[in-house]
C-alpha cells in the first residue's frame, strides 16, 4: 500500500532557465488549479523539509508580498527529461 504524506504536495511549477543553467520557478499551480506568480526568488539552497520529509533544492519565494518555500526534488537517477519534481509543504491549521 502507498504511503501518502499528507504534508508534502507535488505541484505544476513553470520555470526559466537562465543562460548559467539556473533553474528559477515563475508560476505555482496549486491543487485547486489556481496558479500563482512568483513575485520573487530570494535564496536557493540544499535543505530538509522539515514536516513533509526528504531533501531539496529549497527555494525562498514570494508571492503576494508573502514570504513561502517550494523545493526541488531531484530524481535519482535522471533519464530524459524527468530532472525532478516541486513539491510544497501544506500549511497545517
Amino acid at each position: 500500500m502507498k504511503q501518502v504524506n499528507e504534508y508534502k504536495v507535488y505541484v505544476p511549477v513553470e520555470v526559466r532557465f537562465t543562460e548559467d543553467g539556473t533553474m528559477l520557478p515563475k508560476y505555482i499551480v496549486w491543487e485547486d488549479g489556481k496558479k500563482y506568480k512568483i513575485d520573487k526568488v530570494t535564496d536557493i539552497r540544499p535543505a530538509h523539509a522539515a514536516k513533509a520529509g526528504g531533501m531539496g533544492d529549497r527555494y525562498t519565494i514570494i508571492v503576494n508580498g508573502q514570504q513561502s518555500y517550494i523545493f526541488f526534488e531531484r530524481c535519482s537517477m535522471v533519464s530524459g527529461c524527468n530532472l525532478g519534481k516541486w513539491f510544497v509543504e501544506r500549511k497545517t491549521a
